[in-house]
């Protein structure tokens, strides 16, 4: 029984050789998928293409051969270019950590010089420009207060001062008239006492 079941085996095998050998259109088939098409549709044509046995496929050893060669060369196809995307994914962020230290680095001095802007050096100190503008405007507006402050101290001073002299030459005036009149009066009181005594010497 075993013998007889090899046998069967064996003619199936040998018939599946044979059709294969004599089917050269499916020969060129296979090989020029082999050559040409990718993976999925070398798998495809030869699973489609190769006699069939039970739940078996008779590939031959070449196109199985030629199958693992073309498999393994796609793979280190893609395992060269991973890695080149691998090398350049690892340049990229390298790169973006160079631009995210130099934006850092812009930020800071972008602060600093926003804050340099802001601010203004007063007697030496680093003031904020509108606490500078607030002192600045505080000071004018106590100078131009203590400025009209003393001038009207002024005009009024002078108004006083310009009475007082005006008073003064009303004095003056007053004065001078009662000299003259007093200069007169002692003229005549003069006379009179000259005239007495002139008669006095006559008797």
């Amino acid at each position: 029984m075993k013998i007889i079941k090899s046998l069967f085996v064996l003619f199936f095998l040998l018939m599946s050789v044979f059709s294969q050998s004599q089917n050269p259109k499916r020969q060129a088939l296979i090989n020029e998928s082999l050559k040409n098409d990718n993976i999925k549709t070398q798998f495809m044509v030869l699973r489609e293409k190769s006699p069939s046995y039970q739940n078996f496929k008779n590939i031959r050893l070449v196109y199985f051969n030629k199958l693992k060669s073309n498999v393994l060369d796609t793979l280190n196809s893609f395992n060269n270019k991973l890695k080149t995307a691998n090398s350049k994914i690892d340049e990229q962020h390298t790169k973006i950590e160079k631009l995210n230290a130099s934006i850092q680095e812009i930020k800071g001095n972008l602060s600093s010089v926003t804050e340099e802007k802001d601010s203004i050096n007063f007697f030496g100190i680093k003031t904020n420009k509108a606490t500078y503008n607030t002192a600045l405007w505080s000071i004018i507006s106590v100078l131009l207060l203590t400025t009209l402050f003393f001038l009207f101290r002024y005009k009024s001073s002078n108004k006083l001062t310009k009475d007082a002299k005006t008073a003064f030459k009303e004095v003056e005036d007053e004065y001078e008239i009662h000299r003259k009149k007093s200069l007169e009066r002692e003229q005549v009181l003069r006379r009179k006492l000259q005239d007495e005594i002139n008669k006095q010497r006559n008797v």
